[in-house]
């Protein structure tokens, strides 16, 4: 069997990465700037993204290009450089929210001081 084209492949990773993170089509949309109808027309092929929307995708997803493009299999990659956040591509997207907010809580607390 011939392994699949990223244009068949595209589909099903895109709604598995949103499903992962628990949202809806409009809250994909809404997050990635694009009409919900476009969320719905990727993942039913019928069409296929730009490459500026495909990377609008990814980053609202936090997932990689190559993984929507089936290049990779774990959505995870994009965080791989750091292993702070090895982890928060398996997290919903509630959980990510609220790490996310936990992070910004500690890099904006004041060091303490030297005694």
């Amino acid at each position: 069997m011939a392994p699949k084209k990223p244009s068949e492949i595209f589909p099903q990773r895109l709604r598995a990465a949103r499903d992962l993170r628990q949202w809806s089509q409009s809250e994909l949309a809404a997050r990635a700037k694009l009409p919900p109808s476009s969320v719905a027309h990727f993942e039913t092929g019928s069409r296929k993204p730009s490459f500026d929307t495909l990377r609008r995708l990814a980053v609202a997803l936090v997932v990689s290009t190559d993984y929507l493009l089936g290049r990779v299999d774990d959505p995870a990659l994009a965080e791989a450089g750091d292993p702070l956040y090895r982890d928060v591509g398996k997290l919903t997207g509630a959980d990510r929210e609220m790490a996310m907010e936990f992070m910004q809580m500690l890099s904006k607390r004041k060091p303490p001081k030297a005694s």
